[in-house]
């Protein structure tokens, strides 16, 4: 019986985390889809944010991707 009660609470468990994650990160950009950047404000700047070279897409309201390549806050090589 202990077991079953286990189990039972794992699974309950496991259906519920992708519903905290969601929400956990519902202030995030889709701009950036490999990372949670919130939508501004405030505006932020490369030198803002920790991150580089990540994916961007249109919009960008950040203006990460300056040469507007699809790449955000690229180092100089």
């Amino acid at each position: 019986m202990k077991f079953f009660l286990l189990l039972l609470a794992w699974v309950i468990a496991i259906a519920f985390i992708p519903i905290w994650i969601v929400q956990a990160q519902s202030n995030c950009d889709r701009a950036y889809p490999s990372l949670c950047i919130p939508s501004p404000p405030p505006d932020l700047d490369c030198k803002s944010i920790a991150d580089r070279n990540f994916p961007v897409r249109p919009p960008d309201p950040h203006r990460f991707d300056g040469d507007r390549d699809g790449i955000g806050c690229e180092s100089s090589r």
